[in-house]
């Protein structure tokens, strides 16, 4: 009797032991699916979105074997974002990256369980998607592309050093363009500049709203403006012809023909939202306890040749600036 009881013990510890190991096999072998929704193509939220799904596989979350992607593009449009929403809450995707504010806002009204993380957003106090950046208590976390915006402004002067308007673009309905552009008026006043602003809602507005700054200023400043960013030649065919040099909050925009900007690295932001994100699929962490993360070095980007065109130089200060349009 004894012998059996000992027997049934230890096949009992057995079975304890096996059931562990298939358990620890079963959460191995997980397949997670991860919904992507980026808000429209353009060269920044591209890269951003690059990023992030290179940092989930650095952190041992690959496409093709243990992570499914479900990618979307909004292209700018409303009713799309909702789709895409309701389509990744029907999916009971595990996580949701969301590229730029309105994608994000739509993901986080749609869903208050399912872990958000967003990137190239600039405010998520003021865009509504948290209570506050170190601890932001919701579903929603993520990286902010709050860039240098005094910075910028002075990178402007020193391009125009007599420069006395600054023209700004933005669209009227971006909360974080807003954002930005409050904050580029309050160090503009302080530096003694005047600003006149035109605002678009369309990229069939942009065309309209630059020409009605030509003659009003003598230099551009656009925010990390995603309508802006989408459609940047049709602006600098406009500022080229006029002779306005024009600083862009990002270097895609750069790229794409604005002279100049202090910029920071989409992929490397979308990079550390990978990383965030394999916490939260790591168990390791909530969104509602991390805290928004952001970048601090920025580097000068010019294009040389829009410099030609409006017929400037680098200043001496910005020397070491990568350059493209060569």
């Amino acid at each position: 009797m004894m012998q059996m009881k000992k027997s049934l013990l230890m096949g009992m510890a057995l079975a304890m032991v096996l059931g562990t190991a298939t358990m620890s096999a079963a959460e191995a072998a997980k397949q997670f699916k991860v919904g992507v929704c980026q808000l429209v193509e353009h060269s920044a939220l591209d890269a951003a979105n690059k990023g992030f799904v290179d940092g989930l596989a650095k952190r041992g979350f690959k496409s093709g074997e243990n992570v499914v992607f479900d990618q979307q593009n909004a292209q700018a449009d409303q009713s799309n974002l909702q789709n895409i929403a309701h389509r990744f809450v029907a999916a009971k995707v595990d996580l949701i990256c969301a590229i730029a504010t309105p994608a994000a806002q739509t993901m986080a009204n749609v869903t208050d369980e399912i872990p958000v993380v967003g990137t190239a957003i600039t405010d998520y106090v003021s865009a509504k998607l948290a209570k506050s950046n170190d601890k932001p208590g919701r579903n929603v976390t993520g990286t902010t592309d709050m860039n240098p915006i005094a910075a910028q402004v002075d990178m402007l002067v020193k391009f125009v050093p007599n420069i006395k308007t600054v023209g700004t673009i933005y669209c009227s309905s971006e909360v974080n363009s807003q954002v930005q552009i409050d904050i580029m008026k309050a160090y503009a006043a302080k530096k003694g500049l005047q600003v006149v602003e035109a605002t678009v809602s369309t990229v069939n507005d942009i065309q309209q709203a630059a020409r009605s700054l030509v003659g009003k200023c003598q230099g551009v400043y656009v925010p990390t403006d995603n309508i802006l960013a989408s459609a940047m030649p049709t602006l600098v065919e406009v500022t080229n012809e006029a002779k306005l040099p024009v600083v862009a909050g990002e270097g895609g925009m750069v790229k794409e023909g604005a002279m100049a900007s202090l910029a920071i690295d989409y992929y490397t932001l979308g990079l550390q939202t990978g990383y965030m994100a394999a916490d939260i699929l790591n168990g390791k962490s909530k969104p509602a306890d991390m805290a928004i993360q952001g970048q601090k070095d920025c580097q000068p980007i010019v294009n040389a040749k829009t410099l030609k065109v409006l017929g400037l130089k680098i200043p001496a200060e910005y020397k070491n600036a990568t350059v493209v349009g060569k």
